[in-house]
Order: structure tokens, then sequence, then C-alpha cells
């Protein structure tokens, strides 16, 4: 969206544009950004309300304030002058000077104010290139039926099919794989490895001679956590144990797993959880986060506290520590069934009690510090990147941030992000050459053989 060829663009923002990323003028480079005043009346509607929409709204809000005051003497209507030789202004509401298309359109929509507003523009300046930028397929196609140029908002955009996934293979000779056990091994050249990631190497000598290797930024050292369990849970799968490393690891602080329903993301990140807080006791609590998605607002009318509010959205949560229970009890049958009689809710309610768990969601987390503490955000795939980078940057002292979700569009209900903008496919691409960072990708159902036929065949 920069400009091209020295030719500046009118580029005609969308609400939704402001509320994906709300520091998105500054994605503008050398162009024209118009804000239809209908845009500033809707930011103005909706930065009142709860969750993760009014909190977008009020950061938008808050990036126009930087432009608006930083201004000397110019009109906003003229426009004015910001970094990266933007000309920033908003533009008054122009459909009163588009009467033919007054049958079409039904003005009492904002959509379709902002068409009409961008039309306006259009026809006031026809020497200029003038551009609608919406994340609503159906406002861009109705902008292409009315002979306007429209295009997504793409600054912050991950290819779904070229996303990092965390692992790759590789052929070397026995000799260089029993190198790997003894003191590392040296990354071949024709490897280009990312911190963290992972390389399952066959040996060209002996099929069946095989290995997985985990690069920690300088050579190729060998796993050390895939002999152990967590909480009486044994990864199943070469996958989950890669994530299982990652998660087992202290210097790895931000570890992000995708995956399907079933994959094994959540029972995962609780087992290895509970097994360095309440076992280890290497981190004080652990803090269960989950954006309250697809209701936005719902939370407030729910009956109860916060407490009694989270508790649908929490199931997850809670499944996984029942089942975790279960297999427990299950590995250590005990002839005194007192602690088997122990329901997950008094488990969880006796954590929490304790100060063992929190758990909240994103609207709760502005302002918050989360020091000592193990950080598992669920369904991180509804969250856009502005408010996953908010979630991180909660991060303290001895903190350690499991993200994890699927991110694909039918496991999408947010309406401003989709399977390439979201805020989990963002935190992946944009933090896999760090060490403190690794992913890890799950592809095998594990819950059981009907969710796998279902998973793969529906």
């Amino acid at each position: 969206m920069q400009q091209k060829n020295g030719v500046r663009k009118n580029y005609i923002l969308d609400t939704n544009v402001l509320l994906h990323d709300p520091g998105c003028i500054c994605n503008f480079k050398g162009n024209n950004v118009i804000l239809p005043m209908v845009v500033l009346e809707e930011l103005d509607s909706l930065k009142s309300r709860e969750g993760l929409c009014g909190c977008q709204a009020r950061q938008a809000v808050r990036e126009l304030s930087k432009i608006v005051e930083g201004r000397s003497q110019q009109s906003i209507q003229a426009g004015i002058p910001y970094e990266k030789n933007i000309l920033f202004r908003v533009e008054p509401n122009g459909y009163h000077n588009m009467p033919e298309y007054a049958d079409e359109l039904d003005l009492k929509k904002n959509d379709n104010r902002i068409l009409l507003t961008t039309l306006s523009i259009q026809k006031k300046e026809p020497e200029t290139t003038t551009v609608l930028v919406s994340k609503d397929i159906c406002m861009r196609l109705k902008a292409e039926v009315l002979g306007l140029k429209s295009e997504d908002y793409e600054t912050d955009r991950v290819i779904l099919d070229d996303l990092y996934q965390g692992y790759t293979t590789t052929v070397l000779s026995s000799k260089e794989i029993d190198k790997l056990y003894e003191s590392g091994l040296k990354c071949p050249k024709k490897l280009s490895l990312c911190p963290n990631q992972f390389v399952l190497i066959h040996a060209r000598d002996n099929p069946d001679h095989t290995a997985v290797a985990r690069f920690d930024g300088e050579k190729l050292v060998p796993m050390r956590y895939e002999n152990r369990m967590a909480w009486g849970l044994t990864p199943l799968n070469l996958e989950q144990k890669m994530a299982f490393e990652l998660m087992m690891d202290d210097s790895v602080k931000f570890v992000s797993v995708t995956g399907g329903a079933g994959s094994g993301k959540t029972i995962l990140a609780t087992a290895v959880a509970l097994e360095n807080v309440v076992e280890q006791r290497a981190y004080r609590k652990i803090v269960f986060v989950r954006p309250v998605v697809p209701a936005g607002d719902d939370i407030g009318f729910l009956p109860g506290d916060e407490e009694e509010k989270l508790r649908p959205w929490m199931g997850s949560f809670y499944d996984a520590i029942e089942s975790l229970m279960y297999r427990e009890r299950s590995r250590k049958p005990r002839k005194n069934c007192t602690e088997d009689n122990i329901t997950v809710d008094s488990l969880i309610e006796h954590f929490k009690n304790t100060g063992v768990i929190d758990m909240k969601t994103f609207t709760y987390m502005r302002g918050r510090t989360l020091s000592d503490a193990i950080v598992i955000v669920d369904e991180a795939q509804e969250t856009t990147p502005h408010i996953a980078k908010l979630m991180l940057t909660r991060a303290g002292q001895n903190s350690k941030f499991i993200f994890i979700g699927d991110p694909t569009d039918n496991q999408i209900d947010n309406s401003l992000v989709d399977s390439r903008s979201n805020g989990l496919v963002y935190l992946v691409e944009r933090l896999k050459d760090s060490n403190l960072t690794g992913h890890v990708t799950l592809s095998e159902v594990e819950r059981s053989p009907l969710a796998k036929l279902a998973e793969r065949t529906l």
C-alpha cells in the first residue's frame, strides 16, 4: 500500500480496517488517507463497548488523536501532513452529492454511506486514483458493482499454506546422527533453520535409522524431554513430542501451537502448566486466557460476577483438567477412594482459592503484568494482531506464554480477522527468528477415532 512510482493515491478506510489494526494509517506511506465522517461516527459509537471491539475502537481513537494533536494550523478537511509523507484528512459525508444512487443503496446503512462518500471523492478528484480499503468482502463486492477500486487490508496478512510449521526433514549419514547424540551437530549448510525448529533426520545408509533434533540457534541437539510425562500425560505422536519439548523448556518463553480439533493443543498445554506449577513449583500460577468470541459483549449479559460469567467460556480448560484427572486415576488406582471423589470443579475451585489458577478474558488484561506465571491463551486465532501484541506485552519476569488455536477460516468467528490476518499466525511469522520462541503445527487428531474421521472427511 506504499506509494508507487511517486504517484499518490486516495485510500478511503472502512471502519473495520481501523478496528482490525488501530495503527493502520502509518502503513499507507506516501499516500492520502481519508476517513469518511461516518467512520468517525461508528468509532465514537463503538468506543464505549466492552470486549475486543470496544478495546480496538478506543485504541483507534487514540491513534487518531496523535495525528490531530500533532498538527499546527492545518485543517482536518484540507489534510494534515503525517509521518512517512502521509496526508490524512476527514471527508464530510458525500452521499448527498450522489442522488443517482438513492434508490439502489439504503442510506440508513453506514456501509452504503461510506461507499457513496468514496464515489463522491472519486468524482471530485478524477485525476487521483481512489481506493476503498475494507475487510468486508460484501463491501468490496458492492464497491466493484459501483465502479470503485477496492482492496483488502493486507499489511499483516500471512499465506496460511506458507505458515511456518516448526519442523522440517533432511537426510544425513548414520555417522552424523550418532554425532548428534554425542555432542550436537553443526547445522548442515543445505538447511536454513529458525531457532527452536525441529528436524526429522533419516539416515541415507539405513532407512530405519532416524532421529529428531532441535536447532538451538547454533547446532542441532537431541530432544531433552521426549521420555518425560507431565501430570500423567505422555505425548502420543512426534508432533506432540515437539510441542511438549518447547512447552517444558523454560528458556523458550513463547510457544505457539496450531492444529485442528482433537490434535491435543489444550490438554498438552494444561498438563505442562500443572506439572510446572503444582508439581515442580517452577512458576507461581497458571493464567488461562480466552477471547470472548463470537459474543463480543455477550459476557456482560450473563448472570453473576466475572468468574461466573467466564465459566461457559472456559469449558476447554475444565475438560482438559478433567481428562488429566481421569488419566492419573487410571494410571495410579488407589485403595482409598477419597481422592477419587474429587470433582474437576472442586479441584479448580481449590486451585483458584490458593492462587494457583486464574482465568481471564482479554477485556481485563490491559495494564496487568503477568510475572512468575504460565499463561495459556486458547482460541488465539480469534484475536487481531493488535490484541495478540497487547497480550504478549503483559509478560513479566519468569513468565511463559503458550498461544494455541486453529487458524483455519472455519474456526474463526471474529469478523475482524480471517485465516491470514489473525493474531495467532501474525505472532508465529513475526517471532519465529527469536531464540525465545518456538512453534509447532499439529496435524494428527488424537481425541478419538470418530473425531479423526470427522476432521478428515467432513
